[in-house]
């Protein structure tokens, strides 16, 4: 993916991060996840319940009273914009509304001061670990495997993705025009920006809730931020022939020039400065949407986590080797929005996460780095309860379904706290991954629901945001370094 000159500069970043690193503990947590994974709900969720000593129970270090306290502070990188966690929390707990989604790269400093586990370490002084939270979107990591190849690699896969079967109907524009350009041809704008917007539009489709489709490289096609309009994003995948000399100034030639410019102005500086900098990692999976879309998309979804851990650069490294170069050492995949779910189904939301992973981290050839798989609700929005269904006792869960949310033929009015019954994922997860003789697996009664109004316990005091497992996650991405 990098060239030497890439890797030197790694080598030095790296270094100059881990000198600073000796008189200021930092660890760089990278927080990603594809389109409606929950990345902001995550870390405000985190962040508001370290800042307000929330209900952690499995953290080790705030259940044990060592967190003095958490504060924020100014984050290291100027030319990054600063996660705007105040506007956040206050869309949640004022608004009862749930914050926009990720676009772009951001950036948050939460500082930890603490007592050590050991006496022989709280004999010397009080401990502190800054956290730099990074939140980026996941369709980046989609872009990292692009650096590997060229125009001609890229347009052969992107184009038979476009033919198969689940995303045809949505890429006919798209292949109806690649049928009338002459790849020859001398080069003009507006055939380049028909392409383009063309091919954009049916990623988009592809990323739709009825479809939830995953593999959707480039990924700034779906968020082009301020490079939209630029050369550098108007390209699309041409029919070009592997090996062919196109002729200077052609389409072809033209395209492919625009798809290498892609990968130098935006895809390696995103591995170099951002990405190749993280020390733990949380990748967020919104599985359910792709479940109720059916077995293309999870079986799509497979492959796009598959190319993700390829991404990473996991292993621990010595000592020495640590301030040369740098590895994710723990990777924490979260199944997200297990508040939509009974508990019951929890493990099972679980199994069928590691039923996906378990190929695509024999794909990715994973070593070294510690793993684990978690179904975790950064704030839960409902809560669990029971109905009697014909003498039976049928578990259901209860919150107030955000306003136009519809199941069936009821509509919901954003007001009216509403008893569910979700369904049962599928004791098997291999089910999932193949039509069944009737069609799909029976879907998910899957709705969005309004943030919850703040509990007070019987004192009157208000609690912090209530979530799931997100104790869990925090032990296992933090937890040794507050030891």
């Amino acid at each position: 993916m990098t060239s030497l000159a890439d890797e030197a500069r790694l080598v030095l970043d790296t270094f100059a991060d881990r000198t600073t690193g000796l008189f200021h503990p930092t660890v760089r947590l990278g927080v990603t996840g594809l389109s409606r994974a929950g990345k902001t709900v995550f870390i405000t969720a985190l962040v508001h319940n370290l800042l307000h000593g929330g209900r952690l129970p499995l953290f080790g270090a705030q259940a044990g009273g060592r967190i003095l306290r958490s504060y924020l502070e100014e984050q290291p990188d100027d030319a990054v914009p600063r996660f705007q966690y105040e506007d956040h929390i206050r869309t949640i707990l004022e608004d009862r509304a749930w914050p926009q989604s990720t676009r772009a790269i951001s950036e948050l400093r939460l500082t930890i001061d603490y007592e050590s586990a050991s006496g022989w370490g709280r004999m010397f002084s009080g401990g502190r670990l800054s956290i730099d939270i990074v939140d980026y979107p996941g369709e980046w990591l989609l872009d990292l495997p692009l650096l590997d190849k060229d125009f001609a690699t890229f347009s052969t896969e992107a184009i038979a993705r476009a033919r198969l079967p689940s995303r045809r109907h949505l890429a006919e524009d798209y292949l109806a025009l690649l049928d009338t350009v002459d790849l020859t041809a001398p080069a003009d704008e507006p055939t380049a920006l028909a392409l383009h917007a063309s091919f954009a539009k049916y990623l988009t489709a592809c990323r739709a809730d009825r479809t939830a489709l995953s593999t959707l490289p480039p990924g700034r096609f779906l968020m082009p931020g301020d490079l939209e309009g630029s050369p550098a994003l108007t390209f699309a995948p041409l029919p070009v022939e592997p090996g062919h000399a196109y002729p200077k100034g052609s389409l072809a030639a033209l395209l492919a020039r625009r798809y290498e410019a892609y990968k130098t102005v935006v895809v390696k500086p995103f591995f170099r400065e951002h990405f190749a900098r993280l020390d733990r990692q949380i990748l967020l999976v919104d599985v359910m949407q792709a479940i109720n879309a059916g077995p293309e998309a999870v079986r799509d979804l497979e492959t796009a986590l598959a190319d993700i851990l390829a991404c990473f650069r996991p292993g621990r490294s010595s000592w020495l080797g640590s301030f040369l170069t740098r590895r994710i050492d723990r990777i924490l995949v979260a199944a997200t929005k297990a508040d939509h779910l009974h508990r019951d189904s929890h493990r099972r939301l679980e199994a069928i996460v590691r039923r996906i992973l378990d190929d695509a981290i024999a794909r990715a050839k994973f070593s070294g780095a510690r793993t684990d798989v978690l179904a975790l609700a950064a704030i839960r929005a409902t809560r669990e309860a029971s109905v009697e269904d014909r003498g039976d006792r049928l578990p259901v869960i209860v919150g107030t379904p955000a306003a136009g949310e519809t199941i069936g033929d009821e509509t919901f009015d954003g007001k009216t706290e509403t008893a569910i019954f979700p369904g049962d994922l599928p004791a098997d997860p291999a089910r999932l991954f193949v039509e069944s003789d009737g069609g799909t697996t029976d879907p998910i009664r899957f709705v969005r629901f309004k943030p919850p109004k703040l509990e007070r316990d019987a004192a009157g005091m208000t609690l912090s945001l209530p979530h799931i497992r997100l104790d869990r996650a925090l032990e296992f991405l933090l937890g040794d370094r507050l030891a």
